[in-house]
C-alpha cells in the first residue's frame, strides 16, 4: 500500500479540510494514513495533488514564503514575550502548559491558545505550539492577555523568494487564521534534507 493515495472524497473524517491537504499532513508527520477511514479499503483512488498555495494573502499582498511546521511538529514555532514577562516565573509557567493570548503587540486581533514547549525564566521568552481552543477549554490554560510576537521557527515552502539571511521578507504563518502576511527579518537558514529550516524574528504585521 506503499502508493495508495486517499479517494479524492474531499469528506473531512480525517480532520482535514480536503484530501490534498492530508497528503500534506501525513507527509509532515501530524496525520497518518489510517486517520482515512478510507485506508486499506477496495474503494477507487484517485491521484491527489498537493494544494498550490495561492500568491496573495487575504489583502492582495504578494508574500515571499509560507512558515510551516518542523517534522513531526504540529505547528510552526512561535516565539513570544508576555507583556508582563513576570508572569513566565511567577505563575510557574513551564513546557507543556496551556498559554492564551493576543498578539497585541503586532495588533493581531485574534486570541491565540499555544502550548508552551520551552520557558525561560530569565527573559520570560516562551517558545510555543499553536493549538486550536478546544486545548484551552479541555486543560484550561493560563491567560496572560497580551504578548509580542518574537520570532516564527518552522519549515519555509517557497512562494515567491526563498528566505535569504539578513533580509527583511513577506511571510506567512501557515495557521495564520487571518491568512495575512507579516514581515520579519530572517536570521536563520538552514538547508535540510526535508527542506529549507528558518527562523524570522521582528516580527510585524502590516
Amino acid at each position: 500500500m506503499d502508493d495508495w493515495q486517499p479517494p479524492g472524497k474531499d469528506c473531512g473524517a480525517c480532520g482535514a479540510r480536503c484530501c490534498g491537504d492530508f497528503v500534506v499532513l501525513v507527509e509532515q508527520g501530524t496525520k497518518v494514513r489510517t486517520d482515512c477511514p478510507f485506508y486499506g479499503t477496495s474503494t477507487p483512488t484517485v491521484a491527489v495533488d498537493k494544494p498550490v498555495p495561492p500568491a496573495t494573502d487575504a489583502c492582495g499582498r504578494a508574500y515571499d514564503f509560507i512558515i510551516g511546521p518542523l517534522p513531526g511538529e504540529p505547528s510552526a514555532r512561535k516565539i513570544i514575550l508576555p507583556f508582563r514577562a513576570d508572569l513566565v516565573e511567577r505563575w510557574n509557567i513551564v513546557p507543556g502548559d496551556i498559554v492564551i493570548g493576543r498578539p497585541m503587540g503586532q495588533g493581531c486581533p485574534v486570541q491565540h491558545v499555544l502550548r508552551v514547549i520551552d520557558a525561560n525564566t530569565v527573559t520570560g521568552v516562551l517558545t510555543c505550539h499553536t493549538v486550536g481552543p478546544h486545548e484551552a477549554r479541555k486543560n484550561g490554560g493560563k491567560d496572560v492577555q497580551a504578548y509580542h510576537v518574537i520570532g516564527f521557527e518552522g519549515m519555509a515552502e517557497v512562494v515567491r523568494r526563498p528566505p535569504e539571511f539578513g533580509f527583511r521578507q513577506f511571510f506567512l504563518p501557515s495557521f495564520c487564521m487571518m491568512q495575512v502576511a507579516h514581515t520579519g527579518v530572517v536570521n536563520q537558514v538552514f538547508e535540510k534534507s526535508t527542506g529549507l529550516q528558518v527562523r524570522v524574528e521582528d516580527i510585524r504585521i502590516h
